[in-house]
């Protein structure tokens, strides 16, 4: 069930980001993910999703090999970015009810509680504000069912009392055998959470085109 990361390398646009960066994660466990600007950490989470390639290392989430086995790998996890990657023509209530099926999970009913969304239930998700349009992306972790969540900035454009309602459900994530890896600048009320800092890399790599581009939810969807 634990995410090994040993002697981890990860590239864009022409310069190593991630180097040598070695971690493990068990169940029942949140890592903070912590650094400056441009010290890897979106970079680490989008490669761990695979929407990155990986330079050098390994990485392994059940024991399957995140380089040779992606699709496997990304089973068990669910991958929420900067972007909310809402649809704005559908309902909030569509929205969830289309991950729902393409998750195979129960109704939208549920993730519409825990956030907070039952009463935007019909609303177009492109009338929405900024934070109900975060709420409505998170609530897909709940319709995912997967072990390991990968979130970069979660809290962005949430008010303080919807961030101790996420801190309240990572910390029911965890105590149900789930993992968490976060990246974030602000404190979630996560008292058992570990810490691992990242500092930006010097070395530069030879150029290579990166064409992907951050849709807000990728691996596991």
């Amino acid at each position: 069930m634990s995410l090994v990361v040993h002697d981890l390398s990860v590239a864009r646009g022409g310069r190593m980001v991630v180097s040598g960066l070695g971690f493990s994660l068990s169940p029942g466990e949140a890592v903070l993910l912590r650094g400056p600007n441009g010290a890897g950490k979106s970079t680490l989470l989008r490669a761990l999703a695979g929407l990155l390639p990986i330079a050098g290392g390994t990485a392994r989430l059940m024991g399957a090999d995140l380089a040779r086995a992606p699709e496997e790998v990304q089973e068990h996890l669910a991958y929420a970015g900067h972007l909310d990657a809402v649809k704005p023509q559908l309902t909030v209530a569509e929205n969830l009810a289309f991950q729902a099926r393409l998750f195979g999970s129960p109704g939208p009913e549920r993730a519409l509680a825990l956030f907070g969304l039952a009463a935007l239930a019909d609303r177009p998700a492109g009338a929405c504000s900024a934070g109900q349009k975060r709420r409505l992306g998170l609530a897909r972790l709940v319709l995912a069912e997967r072990p390991l969540w990968l979130l970069d900035e979660p809290t962005v454009s949430l008010d303080t009392d919807t961030v101790a309602e996420f801190a309240a459900l990572v910390r029911a994530h965890c105590a149900g055998g789930g993992m968490a890896l976060l990246a974030t600048h602000i404190d979630l009320g996560l008292p058992d959470a570990r810490e691992l800092r990242l500092e930006p890399v010097a070395a530069a790599v030879r150029d290579s085109a990166d064409p992907f581009l951050d849709d807000g939810w990728g691996a596991g969807s």
